[in-house]
């Protein structure tokens, strides 16, 4: 496992799976051969293109913190559910490691330094990419799923529980941003 990936993602230590963990690794490694960006990119520009400039919450920022929060919900539900409502916690933590890997090659950076989407990203959106990058490194189809379903796209198929929990963790940590009002 590259260090440089670990380091940018000390949650893949979560994932119990060894396999599971190191195919997570190289889908980010992958990424990051085929992106523009650096890791210091990733620490540094906004987690989203919709909010405007100024947003100070950063792309790891954002995507850790769904890893973490879709983290939390899981252990929950398998703690209070009485094995009614189950999670497998590898799946949906690699998942949450991997939905917005294919953002990697949906944006560019202007001459200013801004991430901007670029041409790729206009025909193909990051749960696509994200899904081809993570089948190339040889993830299963049921965290594949979580990539493909995490945004507005899997409105139009039945999610996985794992699906739900990750896309309802980025998603209740991104409208408050887009969707809120101004007082």
């Amino acid at each position: 496992m590259n260090k440089e990936v670990l380091e940018l993602w000390p949650e893949l230590n979560w994932i119990q799976d060894k396999d599971l963990r190191e195919k997570t690794a190289n889908t980010w490694e992958l990424a990051l051969e085929k992106s523009v960006l650096t890791l210091d990119d990733l620490k540094r520009i906004p987690f989203t293109l919709l909010c405007g400039p100024d947003l100070k919450v950063t792309f790891m920022d954002h995507k850790r913190s769904v890893v973490h929060i879709a983290r939390d919900a899981g252990e929950k539900i398998n703690a209070m559910y009485h094995g009614e409502l189950t999670m497998d916690m590898d799946v949906l933590i690699a998942g949450a490691i991997l939905c917005d890997v294919g953002k990697l090659l949906e944006y560019v950076l202007d001459k200013n330094g801004k991430a901007v989407q670029g041409s790729y990203g206009k025909y193909l959106r990051h749960p696509f990419s994200g899904v081809s990058l993570a089948e190339a490194c040889g993830v299963p189809a049921e965290v594949c799923h979580i990539i493909a379903a995490h945004a507005g796209e899997g409105d139009m198929i039945k999610r996985s529980t794992e699906a739900y929990i990750v896309h309802h963790a980025d998603f209740m940590t991104f409208l408050p941003f887009k969707e809120r009002l101004i007082v």
